[in-house]
């Protein structure tokens, strides 16, 4: 077996706030060093249920993870691939499933402090067809594309609880739960505990993939006028408001390039 490992850092136990996620801000290497951690639990509970794991950082420059600090014989990804995978930039058909780690609540809830959806300071939300997308919503549709199937995540309670809705077979572990501005953190220990013990049972549990649908309408709120505007020229979008521009693509796929040259991300 062989599992796709995407790693976000919003989500990890104790990150609190935004200068936490961004290279010489405060607390920047104790959120590298947790997200690390909790990497490592994930691909020593992969191991244990005898898959070869292959991580992606996933956040900012894609240069967070203390590789050193992984189990020997763990492969990873960083920096970008400029592709419409994004943060599962290297996931192709090859692959028996796919774990993230470390993700957030999307933007347009109040469920973390550092809720977003890829950047907080272009969107006010997106929805595809209908549901409310976070950045985990993007990506297992991504993987269901590659019939992939998408059986655990941590991150924060309200990211959980929206991981569990559109996936109901998946696993998932809380790290902790926002109130506000702030967070209520679980102890490290029992976080990488849970998330070892959990990836583990996940990958002998024999999720099936997603089942795709004939259609995926995304609507993009941008916080921005000019980027709407910009977003519109796309070949069959269509701006219908200020800020908002539609998009309907046939498949997971499609939708990912559109989405990528849209947003510019």
């Amino acid at each position: 077996m062989k599992v796709f490992i995407s790693a976000d850092i919003e989500g990890v136990t104790g990150v609190t706030s935004w200068c936490e996620t961004t290279w010489g801000g405060q607390g920047y290497e104790e959120a590298c060093r947790q997200m690390t951690l909790e990497v490592a639990a994930a691909c020593r509970g992969a191991m244990k249920a005898g898959c070869r794991v292959i991580v992606k950082d996933g956040h900012g420059d894609a240069l967070n993870l203390c590789i050193e600090q992984l189990p020997k014989g763990v492969e990873v990804i960083r920096g970008w691939m400029t592709s419409p995978a994004s943060m599962m930039g290297g996931l192709d058909e090859t692959f028996d499933a796919a774990v993230y780690l470390g993700y957030h609540s999307p933007e347009g809830t109040d469920t973390s402090p550092l809720a977003h959806t890829s950047e907080h300071e272009l969107f006010n939300w997106i929805t595809i067809n209908g549901e409310l997308a976070s950045e985990f919503t993007l990506n297992a549709l991504w993987a269901a594309a590659h019939q992939v199937p998408s059986v655990f995540l941590s991150g924060d309670a309200g990211m959980c609880q929206l991981a569990e809705k559109s996936h109901p077979n998946i696993l998932t572990v809380a790290t902790k739960k926002g109130i506000g501005s702030a967070t209520w953190n679980r102890h490290p220990e029992e976080v990488a505990e849970e998330i070892e013990e959990g990836v583990e049972k996940a990958l002998q549990a024999k999720i099936s993939p997603l089942s795709l649908t004939d259609e995926y309408h995304m609507v993009i709120h941008f916080k921005e006028h000019q980027h709407a505007r910009r977003a519109s020229w796309y070949p069959g979008a269509r701006q219908t408001g200020s800020n908002t521009v539609e998009y309907k693509a046939k498949d997971p796929l499609e939708l990912g390039v559109a989405r990528m040259f849209m947003t510019e991300i």
